[in-house]
């Protein structure tokens, strides 16, 4: 392997951890939370998201992975009430859900237009792992009255539809100006 080849891994290797302590240290700064989990952050998605955007799906899968373990035990510490109800659970909300934000990574290097549409695409299918989690494992939470299902959407929707604007909104901003190119 070229000298030049094992630089170029090492810098991506060293953008993953970086972007996903900032958004991990994003996630930690939390205006409005909900007590099982769930919250509107600083934009905590779109350093993983930029990520994506700027290295690939690969990295950004990686690299949201590494946030969703870096962000467990932010919500142990944090939360009124644990997150975790069991393995499965913890393994579908935290590393699976946190890495689908990578999903951005499919609009790769293209227009702010499509940066948003991918920031969508990455939430609405965190926000399906969640609803599902909210259904599945978290049904002994829901009021008396309600539906689970309704629920599940209406919980997990109050903060990621927020974060999908705060996201989208950042990231479009970020695209725009071409910070994507900054030190490739």
């Amino acid at each position: 392997m070229s000298e030049s080849k094992k630089r170029f891994e090492t810098k991506v290797l060293a953008e993953i951890a970086v972007f996903a302590a900032l958004s991990a240290a994003l996630y930690a700064l939390r205006p409005y939370s909900l007590p099982y989990g769930g919250s509107i952050t600083l934009g905590s998605m779109v350093p993983v998201m930029w990520l994506a955007l700027r290295r690939g799906l690969y990295v950004g899968l990686v690299a949201g992975a590494i946030f969703g373990l870096a962000a467990l035990p932010i919500d142990v510490m944090l939360l009124p009430y644990s997150p975790i109800t069991n393995p499965v659970q913890v393994v579908l909300e935290y590393p699976i859900a946190f890495g689908i934000l990578g999903l951005a990574g499919l609009f790769h290097k293209k227009s702010a237009t499509l940066a948003v549409v991918g920031v969508g695409i990455s939430i609405f299918i965190k926000f399906l792992l969640h609803f599902i989690a909210g259904i599945v494992f978290w049904a002994y939470t829901v009021p008396e009255g309600w539906n689970p299902i309704a629920y599940s959407a209406v919980y997990n929707g109050s903060f990621l539809l927020p974060e999908f604007i705060i996201s989208g909104i950042l990231m479009f901003i970020l695209v725009k100006t071409r910070t994507l190119e900054y030190a490739l």
